[in-house]
């Protein structure tokens, strides 16, 4: 088990560098036409890939460093970059992290690598939870998965939302009813291969930000597709049925579904996307502040400014510490006995709204206009308290974790 460090030893540190290279270099200058296009960057996705930077095997390094802070540097330095075109790059990765969470081996082997593609032919791939009537009601969920025991196919119906890469994927990873009687113990992944009949886009939303991220409906009308293709494989889906059932009855610990499964890893890595975006509203707030003058003098002389700079960056390391302690956590198998995956999210969504407001404030009317940065950053930074479980869900699930009670 590897020591917990706030010191990315020299191999982090080179990682971090070239990663912030390429977010100073290739993704901020193509922030701004990116968000007015309101389009998938593939160029630049493509550019990441060539690099390296789009693949399997640096998402597998950073997920597999001991430390667990290999993903959440990575997020951060390129979110510093832009949010938008950020997602557009990691997007793959919750459903990769979906399989890896659920999958069996051969699964991982045969579905992740078509997630990427390669560099002369770049794929995405999309996970696909939210409903329009399930969002943070995981119970809800309508999408029902349907087992033809003659053909050892699934036969899948439903509508999702608020898919990330929804529709224009290679591959979608669908999480569906299968049993109702057991809420949301009663749901299961399964594998979307590209092609599949019964599959299509329906309403891609425009969005107040992270606008170069495409985000649309699925819509599924009877797509079939094999026993292969559900995570983890039905023998475990049966078993682990079997279990949840006879917890109902008797009232005993509950069993995490396949959806909650690839939220709660994947939450302390969303808190470092928020803590990439208010960094970086912050270091043009703090570069405004230092060059533009009023009366005579640098506006951080004064007091108001200043204070406002100093909280700023206070809460920006506090939600690094954080999100880098949840990460630790995860990775080293430690328990999240207080929500600490939670915790991460929460702080550091609700920083980057902070601190992004205070940036625009810092920066008057320039930064409430497109000809400086903080006016993008703060539209993105709204999403964060929003997708993989509102601030809201995450004190919820604080408060049940820190208190044991069903609280509502």
């Amino acid at each position: 088990m590897a020591e917990f460090t706030m010191e990315l030893n020299d191999e982090q540190k080179e990682v971090r560098d070239w990663l912030h290279g390429f977010a100073a270099d290739v993704i901020r200058p193509a922030a701004a036409e990116w968000d007015e296009r309101e389009e998938t960057p593939w160029p630049v996705i493509q550019e990441a890939a060539k690099v390296g930077i789009y693949s399997l095997d640096f998402y597998a390094q950073q997920y597999f460093d001991a430390t667990g802070l290999g993903i959440p540097m990575a997020m951060e330095e390129l979110f510093w970059g832009d949010a938008g075109i950020a997602l557009s790059i990691v997007g793959t990765g919750l459903a990769a992290v979906g399989v890896l969470a659920n999958g069996t081996e051969e699964q991982i082997g045969t579905w992740i690598p078509q997630m990427y593609g390669d560099p002369n032919d770049v794929k995405v791939a999309a996970f696909c939870s939210s409903e329009p009537d399930a969002g943070s009601d995981v119970a809800s969920m309508r999408t029902r998965a349907v087992y033809d025991e003659a053909k050892d196919e699934w036969v899948i119906n439903g509508t999702k939302t608020w898919a990330t890469n929804g529709g224009i994927a290679n591959v979608h990873v669908v999480v569906a009813v299968v049993d109702p009687e057991l809420g949301s113990k009663g749901h299961a992944s399964f594998i979307i291969p590209p092609g599949t009949p019964g599959l299509a886009q329906g309403q891609k939303f425009k969005k107040h930000g992270i606008r170069a991220s495409h985000t649309a409906e699925v819509v599924l009308d009877g797509v079939r597709v094999p026993g292969s293709c559900l995570l983890g494989g039905k023998e475990k889906l049966d078993e682990r049925l079997a279990r949840a059932r006879e917890r109902a009855r008797t009232g005993g610990e509950r069993v995490k579904n396949a959806a909650m499964a690839t939220f709660e890893a994947s939450r302390p890595a969303v808190g470092a996307m928020a803590v990439g975006t208010a960094r970086a509203a912050y270091e043009v707030a703090l570069d405004y502040a230092k060059t533009r003058e009023q009366f005579g003098r640098p506006i951080i002389d004064n007091q108001g400014v200043a204070f406002q700079l100093a909280d700023m960056r206070t809460s920006i390391d506090a939600a690094r510490l954080l999100v880098w302690r949840a990460s630790w956590m995860a990775v080293n198998g430690r328990p999240f006995t207080a929500a600490e995956g939670s915790m991460s999210k929460l702080f550091a969504s609700e920083t980057a709204k902070k601190v992004t407001a205070q940036a625009i404030q810092i920066l008057g009317g320039n930064g409430y206009t497109r000809e400086y940065p903080v006016e993008r950053m703060h539209r993105d930074a709204a999403i964060y308290t929003i997708f993989e479980g509102t601030s809201e869900v995450q004190r919820l699930v604080i408060a049940r974790t820190l208190s044991g009670m069903p609280i509502r």
